[in-house]
């Protein structure tokens, strides 16, 4: 679990500043041997009711999900939407025969909120967990689980955010692309992306 500490900053509503580890961590990645049999044929991405959604724009919204990268709308049809092309990517390389489906489920999606972008400074996080499991198609059988896979990822604000924006390198893009590597990892078909950062974030 990744190690927050919590404080409050003066003259600024309901902020929460996390400051502490985060990181892309797995501890039950798939044998890769097994793996390379497998090929992925379609990814399915939950994003359970029961988590928080928050359209607060305030630099750290307390929420599950916190996801401004879009125009307004259905913020969970959106999370998922960018979790299951990053997975689709990052399953790719899987050529093997057997057909597989990944289920993940969404556990937090925090990504920056438009106030937070613009006001901080070389700080933030995307911080982004989830549930994988390997499906086999045939049988239902699980071939692989993972109780929760860490995705954290620095993001960029301030002078950083609109220089990558105006490259193409929008929110959207750096989390599906990150997204892509980090399951790539954990199938064993990309190198190790398991590592922590220290960062303030939300």
């Amino acid at each position: 679990m990744k190690r927050r500490t919590f404080l409050t900053m003066t003259g600024m509503t309901a902020l929460l500043a996390a400051c502490g580890q985060w990181k892309v961590g797995y501890d039950n990645a798939p044998d890769a041997a097994q793996a390379a049999g497998w090929r992925v044929t379609s990814v399915r991405v939950t994003v359970p009711q029961s988590l928080s959604v928050s359209e607060e724009n305030v630099l750290a919204p307390r929420a599950d999900i916190v996801w401004q990268g879009e125009p307004a709308g259905d913020r969970r049809a959106q999370v998922a939407q960018i979790v299951e092309t990053g997975a689709r990517r990052g399953a790719a390389g899987l050529k093997g025969g057997r057909p597989v489906r990944l289920d993940i489920t969404m556990l937090r999606f925090h990504a920056l909120t438009q106030r937070a972008r613009e006001k901080l400074s070389s700080s933030g996080v995307h911080s982004i967990d989830m549930t994988v499991r390997v499906i086999d198609v045939a049988t239902g059988q699980v071939l692989a689980e993972e109780p929760r896979l860490e995705a954290d990822l620095p993001a960029l604000s301030g002078k950083q955010a609109i220089a990558a924006d105006q490259q193409g390198q929008t929110q959207k893009v750096r989390i599906t692309n990150h997204i892509a590597v980090v399951i790539a990892s954990w199938l064993g078909t990309g190198p190790d992306a398991r590592g922590s950062f220290s960062r303030i974030g939300v």
